[in-house]
């Protein structure tokens, strides 16, 4: 058998070695952590699914060492990920109830109404443009997957099926689409071709319009240990300092932030064209910028400093799961979301250490998780099973789910969230 030569930290420098930086073009040369091989976190499988053959991938981080934007390799084209679809918004309350308040928000702002336009990209099931339309003001979503695409126009909301990118903007403004506000939630992570999404986005914004783009922050990522937030679907992972480069590379001014609480953290960036001066820059956005350069998000080595905690934070999943189980409890888990996947994988977590798990999704429900093979169930089948403990896969919503489940308390059942690290409530 062939050998690999030099300490584990060269190989993971070697290994995504001279691959270009899909922003800026250099060469990567840096690995942030390594998670093994894994499959795509999205498929689900069937049971006659089962005993074929399931194509794993590296899941490999990378950072840029000129313009610092953390990112994998492309190994799946987004049609073979985003043509056919299993995440539906609509399944998250709290999501929807996000959406709800940002659509506020912005009508307020912006004085958006029956002449205007909104178009959002990857618009999904209509979960967010839904609330514009019945504010009276006009929307088109920009939606790849046919599925969830069809889901939105069962809720009256009109629906283009297509990959955005300049092409797609040059169309639309052919066809007179004259947009006020492009909203673009938690899609640049998952575009390969960065530049020429961006590129399509200045294309469609009308000279005066503004664009919000969110997405989940880097700075939370490596705080709070949200290592599960990686899988091959999101491409890129942004802080302020990367995001805005890439913007200000295709003329596009990032004028205000917020920070969320969505995904574990995330930013909500404003954004105009460069030559719109009648939306001045806001302190946020220095502020936010220093915040990051304080924390070393301008430094290579604090890039390279998170593989560690993450090694870390998989023994102490184990070690929790595995004495439950010497010790004859159940667990059972909550949720079938993309981060689970991830988690379950990396960890080498199947049947042995967690029963099941359950979503609201009928979708997946009677289906399998891709990798571990573990059966996805309604969420009654905690009541009908009354596991020991209840393991939180989407984190994110824990208060959600807490409250859905509040029951299980009845039986002395505990809730287990393993992200920044095992807790037991």
């Amino acid at each position: 058998m062939a050998q690999v030569a030099g300490s584990p930290g060269e190989r993971r420098h070697a290994a995504g070695q001279g691959h270009p930086c899909r922003s800026c073009g250099a060469p990567l040369e840096h690995t942030v952590v390594d998670l093994g091989m894994s499959p795509l976190c999205e498929s689900y499988l069937t049971a006659d699914q089962l005993n074929r053959m399931e194509p794993f991938y590296p899941l490999r981080v990378h950072v840029c060492q000129h313009c610092l934007l953390v990112q994998l390799q492309e190994y799946v084209s987004p049609e073979e990920i985003f043509t056919e679809y299993a995440y539906f918004s609509s399944y998250s309350t709290s999501w929807v109830d996000h959406a709800r308040r940002y659509t506020e928000l912005a009508v307020r702002r912006l004085g958006l109404g029956a002449g205007s336009l909104v178009v959002e990209l990857a618009s999904n099931d209509g979960y967010l443009l839904q609330h514009f339309v019945a504010l009276g003001v006009p929307v088109l979503g920009i939606e790849p997957a046919r599925n969830v695409a069809a889901a939105a126009e069962a809720k009256g909301v009109p629906t283009r099926t297509a990959f955005f990118g300049a092409e797609l903007a040059e169309q639309l403004v052919a066809e007179g689409k004259w947009v006020d506000l492009i909203v673009a939630n938690n899609v640049l992570a998952q575009v390969p071709d960065l530049n020429d999404f961006v590129a399509g986005m200045r294309i469609l914004l009308g000279e005066q319009a503004v664009a919000t783009v969110e997405f989940p922050h880097l700075a939370s990522l490596f705080a709070e240990n949200q290592f599960d937030t990686i899988y091959h679907e999101h491409f890129s992972y942004f802080s302020l300092l990367a995001a805005q480069r890439v913007f200000s590379a295709q003329g596009l001014t990032v004028f205000d932030v917020e920070e969320l609480a969505t995904h574990g953290g995330s930013l909500r960036l404003w954004l105009r064209h460069d030559a719109d001066t009648s939306k001045p820059v806001a302190s946020s956005v220095d502020a936010l910028l220093e915040g990051e350069r304080a924390a070393g998000f301008n430094r290579l080595d604090h890039y390279l400093s998170f593989g560690p905690k993450v090694e870390a934070t998989k023994r102490k999943l184990l070690a929790f799961l595995i004495q439950a189980r010497e010790d004859g409890k159940r667990v059972a888990g909550y949720g079938a979301p993309g981060k689970g996947n991830t988690l379950l994988n990396y960890c080498g977590i199947r049947t042995d250490l967690l029963d099941y798990t359950v979503d609201r999704n009928p979708y997946k429900q009677g289906r399998f998780l891709p990798g571990t093979h573990i059966p996805i169930f309604e969420p009654a089948w905690i009541t009908e099973t009354r596991p020991d403990y209840v393991l939180i896969l989407p984190w994110n919503l824990r208060d959600e789910v807490v409250q859905q489940l509040a029951h299980v308390r009845d039986w002395g059942a505990r809730f287990v969230v393993p992200i920044p690290e095992v807790r037991v409530s």
